[in-house]
């Protein structure tokens, strides 16, 4: 499994909507609304990357309100 937070900035006035919608995404475990030049930082997880890519794309990116995403895979060292 691949676990990733996705840092995500929204349109003014828009985080805590877009929190919501993503909250209710499958293979989204968080999502929460936060203060700083990120507007929500989403915890994620997908069977493996190319999966993670699509929910990524296909689903978070595609919520209202969304201007940006960063992606950031956990890794184990």
């Amino acid at each position: 499994m691949v676990h990733a937070y996705i840092l995500v900035q929204t349109e003014v006035g828009k985080a805590a909507d877009v929190a919501l919608s993503i909250g209710k995404i499958s293979g989204v475990t968080q999502a929460d609304d936060v203060t700083g030049p990120y507007d929500v930082i989403v915890r994620a997880e997908a069977p493996n990357v190319d999966d993670l890519g699509r929910l990524v794309v296909a689903q978070i990116q595609a919520v209202s309100g969304i201007t940006r995403t960063l992606t950031c895979p956990i890794v184990h060292i």
